[in-house]
């Protein structure tokens, strides 16, 4: 089973992929599962988000004093910004706390893991020396890998995956597994220009639209 657990949409400031049509991308990638993870925003799923052949975990990434976390099989919005709490909120609804690109922080993540389910060891908007240390710090800290393409555009999607045996077509069921069993990460790094020239170029259009709605 292959998924993608780190996906981001139009409900993300830097993103202006629509949820729909990254499900049919991701099913052309071959992919078994995804979560869309936008930052402070559960938006995506505010309309079911339905699909026979592709499993769909319910996700956020929260920007938090210590820098960014996800929740995966969340029922609700997390809200506040402090780490432990959002932690706390996650596991209160039975989700899974990953830590996502962990040296995209100013703070050490060996600070952090003790209090995380997963790692994300490969990143592919991370620079290869930084998911080298992340899958460094997987070992070290024997806290389970995860990965995520980080994809803010249809391109992204699918060049990080996590794989396990097996197909699990029930959230309860995939979130155990998830949890317990060896899982296999691959991918690799977007190019520069997408990762980086595409989210800044959303991120001021955004930001210049919204600046002429103001002026009206």
């Amino acid at each position: 089973m292959r998924l993608d657990t780190h996906i981001h949409s139009k409900y993300s400031y830097d993103s202006l992929s629509e949820p729909v049509r990254i499900l049919k991308v991701a099913r052309r990638r071959g992919l078994d599962a995804i979560s869309i993870t936008d930052h402070g925003s559960m938006q995506a799923y505010s309309s079911p988000l339905r699909s026979s052949d592709l499993l769909i975990i319910p996700g956020m990434e929260v920007k938090t004093n210590r820098g960014d976390v996800i929740g995966l099989f969340l029922n609700e919005p997390l809200e506040g910004a402090d780490f432990f709490e959002i932690c706390d909120q996650i596991r209160n609804q039975q989700g899974i706390v990953v830590l996502p690109h962990p040296y995209h922080r100013s703070c050490d993540p060996e600070e952090l893991v003790s209090h995380i389910d997963l790692l994300e060891v490969l990143n592919s908007r991370s620079r290869r020396e930084e998911n080298m240390r992340a899958q460094a710090l997987s070992h070290k800290s024997g806290i389970g890998p995860i990965t995520g393409s980080d994809a803010h555009t249809y391109f992204e999607i699918g060049r990080a995956v996590t794989e396990i045996d097996g197909f699990y077509s029930e959230l309860d069921e995939l979130r155990r597994v998830l949890l317990r069993a060896d899982k296999q990460c691959s991918g690799s790094r977007s190019p520069y220009f997408i990762s980086r020239g595409c989210s800044f170029g959303t991120e001021m259009l955004r930001r210049f639209a919204g600046g002429l709605r103001n002026k009206r």
